[in-house]
């Protein structure tokens, strides 16, 4: 990661197994899940609709479900995993320090 991290939650506020959205400084909208201890960061919009998935998805382990056409993501990857999906999300790289959940929003994958 590069010297640019941004600050996007503290990660008490991510309950393990829950979902939260965060933003970018450009204001782009993220989701940010916490599972089995880890962070993960992926596009907070479905890439089949215009749905949160922070807002409105479910999160089983580590696949996300969207609330609109049942699809789902792989929070580690942002690979889909059920259809209608079929674009990936991306996804950026976590960095936890003092509690915090950091990302650089530049070293997202796609």
């Amino acid at each position: 990661m590069s010297a640019k991290l941004v600050d996007l939650i503290a990660a008490a506020d991510v309950p393990e197994g829950e979902i939260r959205r965060g933003r970018l400084p450009c204001g782009h909208a993220v989701a940010i899940y916490h599972v089995d201890g880890e962070f993960f960061v992926t596009d907070d919009v479905c890439s089949h609709g215009e749905a949160s998935l922070s807002e409105d998805g479910s999160l089983d382990g580590f696949e996300v479900e969207c609330s609109w056409h049942f699809g789902r993501f792989d929070v580690r990857s942002g690979a889909p995993c059920a259809m209608p999906c079929e674009v990936p999300l991306r996804t950026w790289p976590v960095k936890i320090e003092d509690g915090r959940v950091f990302v650089d929003p530049e070293a997202h994958t796609l």
